[in-house]
């Protein structure tokens, strides 16, 4: 490895300098400037050249050099005009790569993805995530359909964790159910927070998403499955009984409840963070059935 990278503490020092760039806590921009972890990133995401690669945030250019390196294609999308100037220069070497000056949350990705990338291009999206608005950006993107292969995301190790969780885990809940009915989620590296500019408050992970060809389980209306699960883990230390109850205080009595569960053969004592994705799809299921159609 030779010091020309943009990730390193020299040279990202000097890039900041030249621009009289500051970082702005409103957009939480913390810079990696460690070309090693970049490349085992981007490994493990398996970036090679037949692939095409999306990034949100690229900074200054450090992640989306080493992606230009591996990939066939690079599109990263940069929320700030301060930046665009910066990457302009840092990645002349390189004539693969786009950049697009856009908010991801306003993006039409699937459109730029069809258009920017070759047709049946396996395709996978690499970002170093801003922290404070991880959990928008990554159902947008799973809600959107995305033809994407796979998400290798850097973010806050908690959530990280709270999206790969499992039942039975502190850090299950309905964000790793959301994530978890899309793609296959896990953690694949813990990272310091020395290597970043400046370090980060919290520790991070970076988190491998894969998407399924088709959801684990099948529900009648996958909206109403995600407001069962969202009510479920509303209060977790109550009972599934009483969170449903609170749920459906409009639409069903205590008894209708207390019946759903016992059709759907759950216990009602039982609390949210026991229930399997496949326990979660048939207790929809079931009060879809009695709350939606009456049967």
């Amino acid at each position: 490895m030779t010091t020309k990278w943009i990730a390193t503490p020299k040279r990202t020092k000097e890039i900041l300098d030249a621009h009289g760039f500051s970082f702005k806590k409103s957009l939480g921009q913390n810079f990696i400037i460690d070309a090693n972890i970049l490349n085992n990133i981007i490994q493990k995401a398996g970036i090679d050249k037949q692939t095409g690669a999306v990034e949100i945030g690229p900074g200054i250019g450090a992640l989306t050099e080493q992606l230009a390196v591996h990939a066939d294609k690079v599109t990263a999308y940069e929320i700030d005009q301060r930046l665009l100037s910066i990457l302009k220069e840092t990645l002349t070497p390189y004539d693969n790569i786009q950049i697009i000056h856009q908010d991801i949350l306003e993006a039409d990705v699937s459109d730029m993805v069809k258009s920017c990338f070759k047709p049946g291009q396996p395709i996978h999206l690499v970002a170093n995530l801003p922290y404070y608005i991880t959990t928008p950006i990554l159902m947008k993107l799973l809600h959107d359909d995305l033809p994407v292969t796979s998400f290798t995301v850097m973010i806050q190790k908690e959530v990280a964790e709270r999206m790969a969780a499992g039942p039975n885990s502190k850090r299950y809940g309905s964000l790793s159910i959301a994530v978890q009915y899309y793609t296959r989620a896990e953690v694949i590296m813990n990272v310091p927070k020395r290597v970043f500019m400046p370090p980060p408050n919290v520790d991070s992970s970076v988190l491998k998403l894969t998407r399924r060809e088709s959801p684990p389980v099948q529900v009648i209306d996958e909206d109403f499955f995600f407001d069962i699960v969202q009510a479920c883990f509303a209060q977790r230390r109550k009972t599934l009984r009483n969170n449903l109850i609170r749920h459906f205080k409009a639409s069903a009595d205590n008894q209708t409840i207390s019946d759903g569960l016992k059709q759907a053969r759950i216990d009602e004592k039982r609390r949210a963070e026991s229930l399997t994705m496949e326990e979660f799809a048939f207790l929809a299921n079931t009060f879809y059935r009695i709350i939606e159609t009456g049967t």
